[in-house]
Parts: structure tokens; sequence; C-alpha cells
């Protein structure tokens, strides 16, 4: 089973979701079942064998993603390790945020 990896990219990520759930919906309690639950959909991930999500190439060569929810995960395998890139909402225009990336 693949080590699982979250980018500080992703880290940061789940700190803007925790951070907007808990503001818009008043609720800390709130904000840490929503950021649990994508890590343990990304903790999912990683288990399963093979490879799996949707390669993104218009993105980055190695990116691949998987909707969850109202977010889409993005992540990569490298080596023994399964790489969380970034996690963002479903809705967002994902071309610019990659287009910024190394």
């Amino acid at each position: 089973m693949p080590r699982l990896k979250y980018l500080a990219s992703a880290r940061d990520d789940l700190v803007d979701i925790f951070s907007y759930v808990a503001t818009t919906g008043g609720d800390i309690d709130v904000g840490r079942r929503v950021v649990g639950m994508l890590r343990g959909k990304c903790a999912e991930l990683a288990a399963l064998p093979g490879r799996i999500g949707r390669p993104r190439p218009e993105l980055r060569p190695d990116i691949r993603s998987f909707p969850f929810k109202g977010y889409v995960i993005f992540f990569r395998y490298a080596d023994d390790t399964f790489e969380v890139v970034d996690i963002l909402e479903r809705h967002r225009d994902v071309g610019p945020h990659f287009s910024d990336e190394d």
C-alpha cells in the first residue's frame, strides 16, 4: 500500500476548507467533519490497488483526479507514495490554479 502524503498545497486547501465551512456554517464541528471526510477519502484512495482516478494531462502529465462530494481531490503517484496535491471545490476553474504550479 502506498504511503499517503499531503503536499503543502493540499494542507493549505484543507485549512481553507475548514475555515470556510466553519465560518459560513457557524459551526466548527461541521468544518471538522468535512475535513475529516476529505482526509478519510484520501486515505481510502491511497489504499486502493492499482492506479485510480481520472488522468488530467491538460493540467499536468502526472496529475489524476477523483470527485468526492462537492470537491475534487487532485493527486499523483510518486514511487511508493500517494501524494495529495490539491483539494478544490468542484465548481472551480482549476486550469489557472495548475498553470501557476512548477
